[in-house]
């Protein structure tokens, strides 16, 4: 779609009256210092829930969609509180965290337990926490059509209602008008797919908005159901949709049939569909400050999800990056994450200068359980560096069984449908920062083919272990507790521990490109047998260091079924080394001048796959 280099951007800092204490006139209760303090009852909060209307109507009723919010918030007498807000398709099918917590009511239909430590922990310290059910799901009309307008504008509803210039209803009709208890100034968070609607939201600009907290958000829907043209599996918006849904499939048949002929699996382009769902052209409109969290490691929603948006936001902004996979903080730095979180919260909801604005805005972690800061992302002094991949030719067939495990171990054997190229063991460390890509200068025999390519770190050292389901982490059989409790919601979540293995490679970066989509993402030309062409293999975000001793790799090869869905045609590639080359992101002044290619040419017979895209990743998307 782009071609992207990725630069570093100083951190903003937008102060002023958009922080200034939202009750500064008289003396708040929950306020001491520069901090909000549990003042207030759980136990006897108020519990309530109202349908807010939305502008839109598609589920073609007559009648405006509705989504359902659910409010727990404090006893404050006169005093107005700011809002923590999640908005979810997964309240009512999948749970949230790490365990898994559904949204429950009493026999009054009152909701009766929020999902997730947020309510129990800041309603105590004067704040009120909602939980949307977007649009389709849940006890929401309308139909939830996979993070278009629909999910966006059910979400933003909610913020409009809190600052009065939307209409709610209680379960009997009545209305219900937010402002009698709310100040107005709203904080998102969540994560996944929910995390995805935050950054829509932000992405309208709505006024009552002043912050966002995205973990593992995507930041374009074509990229999460797209690696540059290759499909990752078939109807996935399809198969997202039928998983939360909680209407009658009558009601949102018109929906469904859009999902299915908007994503167009046929031919991987990027169309109007798939425009919705960028929210990258839209960074500019975002004017609540944002505090993003990925995973270095994350499988289900790549990196580059974060690293295109982070660059391209004009707002405070404040950003952590895990080894991990797709996780959220609170399991892999719980003490850490709630303590910076209500910070973050009291500065830019309560009005609260406690300094974490003047904080350095970056935290890595660089290796299992070593964190450190830094004052940008990409790290300060990366620049790219042309590696070249020698002379001569390699030629190499397709081969769709081939794993990344089997691609990426042992690069010097002969392994059919994949070459290697191997740096010498490094004499210092290397780091890079940002996002690498990889140019060849191929034939192929077919109209396209995939091409698909990974960066590898051979040497033994211990590493997270993300392999899905457990993302890097142990779940412990005690618990810890952060807020107050009731009988049917406690504030206790079992513990969890990074789960570490010493290994003697690991995967640093991968990525994946649609040889038929080189010129645009937009439509495909196909190639011509025997012609030569030169094809850009944009990689995925990465901060890694390639300790001395170590030796970098990148292999190649064709279908990739582990993380795409290709459509594979046996294609043979012959390969131009010179006219080759590996583009990385480096920071310091450690030198990598060439990789040189590890193994004899490998000509490999085509088989016939009938691999689809695999469980593991269909049971993880977007969670």
């Amino acid at each position: 779609m782009r071609r992207f280099l990725v630069h570093p951007i100083v951190l903003v800092t937008v102060m002023g009256a958009a922080v200034a204490p939202a009750n500064a006139a008289t003396a708040v209760p929950h306020i001491r210092g520069t901090s909000t303090v549990p003042v207030y009852s759980y136990a006897d909060a108020i519990r309530e829930s109202v349908w807010v209307k939305t502008p839109l109507d598609n589920d073609h009723d007559g009648v405006p969609d509705k989504v359902a919010v659910d409010i727990v918030r404090p006893r404050t007498g006169n005093v107005r509180v700011p809002v923590i807000m999640q908005a979810s398709p997964y309240y009512g099918c999948c749970g949230r965290g790490n365990e898994k917590e559904l949204k429950e009511y009493d026999a009054a239909g009152t909701i009766a337990k929020l999902p997730l430590f947020y309510d129990n922990y800041f309603v105590p310290r004067g704040y009120a926490v909602i939980a949307v059910d977007i649009a389709g799901t849940g006890r929401s009309t309308g139909c939830t059509d996979t993070d278009g307008r629909e999910d966006t504008l059910g979400a933003k509803a909610a913020i409009d209602w809190l600052n009065g210039r939307a209409e709610a209803t209680y379960a009997d009709g009545s209305p219900a008008v937010a402002t009698r208890w709310s100040n107005g100034r709203v904080g998102m968070v969540g994560k996944s797919a929910d995390a995805t609607v935050t950054n829509g939201v932000a992405a309208t600009g709505v006024d009552g908005l002043k912050t966002v907290v995205p973990i593992a958000a995507t930041s374009s829907g074509y990229d999460y159901a797209r690696r540059n043209g290759v499909l990752v599996a078939p109807n996935m918006n399809e198969y997202l949709f039928n998983l939360v849904t909680s209407r009658p499939a009558e009601a949102c048949a018109r929906t469904l049939e859009h999902i299915d002929t908007g994503s167009d699996d046929a031919t991987g382009n990027y169309n109007a569909f798939w425009a919705e769902r960028d929210l990258r052209p839209h960074a500019s409109k975002v004017r609540a400050s944002v505090f993003l969290v990925h995973g270095l490691n994350d499988g289900n929603v790549m990196t580059n999800h974060f690293a295109l948006w982070w660059n391209a936001l004009r707002v405070p902004r404040k950003l952590w990056l895990s080894q991990g996979g797709h996780l959220d903080p609170f399991d892999f730095r719980r003490d850490e994450w709630v303590r910076t979180l209500h910070r973050w919260f009291d500065f830019y909801l309560q009005g609260l200068r406690n300094g974490i604005d003047r904080e350095p805005p970056v935290s890595m972690e660089t290796s299992p359980g070593t964190w450190t800061d830094q004052p940008t992302w990409p790290a300060p002094g990366a620049h790219q560096v042309r590696v070249r991949l020698g002379d001569g030719e390699r030629t190499w067939v397709d081969d769709p069984d081939l794993w990344a495990d089997a691609a990426a171990a042992d690069p010097n054997a002969q392994v059919a449908g994949r070459i290697a190229f191997l740096s010498a063991p490094l004499t210092r460390d290397l780091r890079i920062s940002g996002i690498p890509a990889v140019t060849v200068r191929v034939q192929v025999d077919k109209p396209t083919t995939a091409l698909t390519a990974r960066l590898v770190d051979y040497g033994t050292t211990p590493r997270v272990n993300t392999v899905w389901p457990n993302e890097g982490i142990r779940t412990l059989d005690t618990e810890s507790c952060w807020g107050e409790s009731t009988a049917a919601d406690d504030a206790c979540y079992r513990d969890t521990v990074a789960d570490v293995v010493t290994s003697d490679h690991a995967i640093l970066s991968r990525g994946w490109q649609d040889a038929a989509h080189r010129v645009s993402l937009r439509f495909r030309v196909p190639l011509q047998p025997g012609r030569w062409y030169s094809i850009r293999v944009p990689m995925q975000a990465m901060d890694q260091t390639v300790r001395a001793g170590h030796v970098l790799g990148l292999t190649l090869q064709q279908s990739d079924f582990e993380y795409t869905t290709p459509t594979t045609t046996g294609a043979t590639v012959r390969m131009d080394l010179s006219g080759s080359h590996l583009t990385l992101p480096v920071v310091g002044s450690a030198r990598l001048s060439h990789l040189a290619a590890a193994a004899p040419r490998v000509e490999a017979t085509a088989t016939t796959s009938g691999h689809k895209a695999i469980e593991r990743q269909r049971k993880s998307w977007m969670y």
